[in-house]
């Protein structure tokens, strides 16, 4: 019999007649399980994609797959760029990455998290300058796919292997070494090749990679072969824990046999048997094993009125979490997809991301490290395959509740995410818990596109909350009114005539454009907006554009500012003399036509006057024969009156030749 403690195994041995012993841990350990999930789901939403060589080891669960439209490929060389490739639960080669990549593949990685830590721990381990070394079967893909992370990896099948490298050359035992495990690895194994390293090298570390449930089953396959007449396996022949776990049960029973389905149990193999053991590898489905286990208790004769299926079986005594129950653990460790937790149970514990936190765009290293204690929800309990799925974002609701319910009475600022535009307002998420913001609360202009602040952080107040309704109505307005005002406030108690804001156009007239400086609003008139000379503000900004404003005057009495843009310290004036002389050709904007003529802008608030006799080298009635207002030409500098500040003029100058040019022409003759 098993002793108290061992596990399921007892228990099934009682309601069976102490006739089949079976082992806790049968089955689908977490990866595989995560695999296969990932492998299904992968393929129902692309429509069909590829596995390079076997996602786990098991003919019955590669056929299904194949049926849902996951194709097996040999070499990378059969996939086309932007084909889906799911990367097996063993794990693969850097190269064979690195060549899907290249080829423009889609890669889905179903690789267990123990081995990617396994993998993970041997590149850092070069990076340390240590050698890695792996303890394991050489041929198997997760070893092959942890050595190619490395230049110079050490591969150890155990002890023999271990003492012979030693053996080699004395400076070994001067190499700094990391040693890990294959994930399956026979702990005794492991152990004893550990021992002659720790022995033997002066500069050795350890980490115990082996999987907690490779490492339960093992230890459960051993205790009930010890019990046992006859021992059945169940699982592929390519598995290697399924492997292991024949060689460990051979050690302790007479009669061991290791198949992969119910079809290969011998007909005479219970005679003369009074107690039975099932176990099974990591990734032997569980519908085979009911199968086994049916055929098996029927062949000894152990059920008598009540068949208990495999399922029920494995719910009756995996019961150690309950759905619901709030659960303290040590976060254990932080993968690609989920954080572990240990707490304190036989089931493997996780978070899946989107159960870590309400902020999507949050990285879970940001919220919780390893060796960290973390208060968490219980979402589900799988006590077939073993885990349990948590959620800190659902306990952290809970919580919120009783804060929000605090901040209505204290009137608390609350923060939170816009994450959809509702009928009448948005939702905000704050921690978890939806407020219904009205469209009339939302800070918005009435008729603005409230989608636009989804994605959004915003500030609020909590106005109304119903916690048995799960309502909650809250206001953006009332905080951004509250920081309007008391900006508004900062603004008229430092305002001074001279200084500088950066603001915003919110709108525009026909006479200047209205800058909010942080909360006011005060007015450039068009003849501030620019030294040039402007019809419509639109010509210098638009609604939204940034400004460089200064305060010309203000009232506080009637709450009014006047700004500026243009720089009085800079004199158009003196601009003009310091570029241009009398005889320069100046490129120039035509700004307004006379029936005498055009002025032109020679540069930005200098204008000069192109007479009508100037303007071509013939006779015109009128200057807009010729010229339009904005058009750019080139005219020559003829005269600069420097005390009226006045500058003529001429396109003509350009256009005929002078009487000068033309003597000379002449003498050249």
């Amino acid at each position: 019999m098993i002793p108290a403690g061992a596990g399921p195994g007892r228990e099934t041995q009682e309601r069976t007649g102490g006739r089949v012993l079976l082992a806790e841990s049968a089955g689908f350990c977490y990866g595989v399980r995560r695999a296969v999930e990932l492998a299904q789901g992968t393929a129902a939403g692309s429509g069909g994609c590829w596995m390079l060589g076997d996602l786990i080891h098991n003919t019955y669960v590669v056929e299904d797959l194949a049926r849902r439209g996951i194709r097996r490929a040999e070499s990378p060389d059969a996939i086309r760029p932007g084909d889906t490739v799911l990367i097996r639960a063993h794990g693969e080669r850097k190269e064979v990455l690195d060549r899907l990549r290249a080829r423009g593949a889609r890669c889905v990685d179903a690789s267990c998290p123990n081995v990617r830590r396994i993998q993970t721990l041997a590149e850092e381990a070069e990076a340390e300058g240590r050698r890695p070394v792996i303890i394991g079967e050489p041929h198997h893909p997760e070893v092959a796919g942890i050595a190619s992370r490395c230049v110079n990896p050490l591969i150890f099948q155990g002890p023999e292997a271990v003492r012979e490298w030693l053996a080699q050359a004395p400076e070994h035992r001067e190499t700094p070494l990391t040693v890990v495990a294959q994930t399956t690895c026979i702990r005794e194994l492991f152990e004893t090749s550990w021992k002659i390293i720790k022995k033997e090298c002066t500069n050795a570390k350890k980490f115990d990679t082996i999987c907690n449930a490779t490492q339960k089953r093992q230890s459960e396959a051993a205790v009930i072969a010890s019990q046992a007449d006859v021992m059945v396996v169940v699982g592929d022949r390519k598995s290697a824990n399924t492997k292991h776990l024949t060689e460990i049960c051979r050690r302790s029973c007479p009669r061991v046999i290791q198949i992969e389905t119910v079809d290969e149990l011998p007909p005479d193999l219970f005679d003369d048997c009074a107690v039975a053991g099932l176990t099974a590898g990591a990734s032997t489905p569980a519908c085979i094993i009911k199968e086994v286990y049916a055929a098996m208790s029927e062949e000894i004769k152990a059920v008598e009125s009540k068949e208990e299926s495999f399922e029920e079986l494995l719910n009756q005594s995996f019961k150690t979490l309950n759905t619901g129950e709030k659960v303290t653990g040590i976060v254990t460790a932080i993968t690609p997809t989920e954080v572990q937790v240990d707490v304190g149970a036989k089931q493997a514990a996780y978070i899946k991301f989107n159960e870590l936190s309400d902020d999507p765009s949050a990285k879970p290293e940001d919220i919780v490290k390893v060796g960290d204690e973390i208060e968490t929800y219980i979402v589900r309990v799988n006590d077939v395959e073993g885990y349990a799925e948590l959620s800190k974002k659902r306990l952290d609701a809970v919580k919120v509740w009783e804060n929000i319910e605090q901040a209505v009475e204290e009137k608390t600022v609350l923060e939170g995410t816009v994450t959809e535009e509702n009928k009448g307002g948005i939702v905000v998420s704050v921690k978890g818990v939806r407020v219904f913001v009205p469209a009339s609360q939302s800070g918005q202009p009435r008729g603005a596109d409230l989608s636009a602040m989804k994605g959004q952080k915003v500030q609020l107040r909590v106005t109304e909350v119903n916690r048995a309704r799960r309502r909650v109505v809250g206001s953006i307005r009332s905080v951004s009114d509250e920081a309007r005002r008391a900006a508004q406030e900062e603004i008229w108690a430092n305002i001074e005539a001279g200084k500088r804001y950066t603001g915003t156009v919110k709108s525009m007239t026909s006479y200047g454009v209205f800058v909010d400086i942080g909360g006011v609003d005060g007015m450039v008139h068009i003849s501030e907006l620019s030294w040039s000379r402007i019809k419509t503000p639109s010509e210098i900004c638009k609604v939204g554009d940034t400004m460089e404003v200064y305060v010309i005057s203000y009232d506080p009495e009637k709450r009014k500012i006047s700004l500026g843009v243009k720089d009085h310290d800079v004199d158009p004036w003196q601009v003009f003399m310091d570029k241009y002389a009398v005889g320069d050709v100046a490129s120039v904007r035509v700004v307004k036509l006379m029936t005498f003529g055009a002025f032109a802008e020679v540069v930005p608030g200098v204008d000069g006057l192109i007479h009508i006799s100037q303007i071509a080298d013939r006779r015109i009635e009128k200057p807009e024969d010729v010229l339009s207002e904005g058009q750019i030409v080139d005219a020559k500098i003829t005269a600069v009156d420097e005390e009226r500040k006045k500058i003529s003029l001429s396109i003509r100058a350009l256009l005929v030749p002078s009487v000068e040019e033309t003597e000379d022409d002449g003498a050249e003759e």
